[in-house]
């Protein structure tokens, strides 16, 4: 005769709510390097602007307090 397999899920709709939480982590570090990356990129464009319009003072420098 054929019996169905036996169910072995102690919790029904855990393996669910694990891919959900793997999901969530992985969008939440694509999006803090997104951010991160904007801002570096941000960065290197305001400098380059700078530069291209023939500034030499575009990087502050940060001197050390006596």
């Amino acid at each position: 005769m054929d019996k169905p397999a036996p169910q072995n899920d102690s919790e029904p709709g855990g393996g669910s709510r694990r891919g959900a939480v793997a999901g969530l982590i992985v969008v939440v570090v694509l999006l803090v390097v997104g951010l991160w990356l904007a801002r570096e990129l941000g960065s290197a464009s305001r400098i380059q602007d700078c530069v291209m319009s023939g500034r030499s003072n575009c990087q502050p420098i940060d001197a050390p307090s006596r």
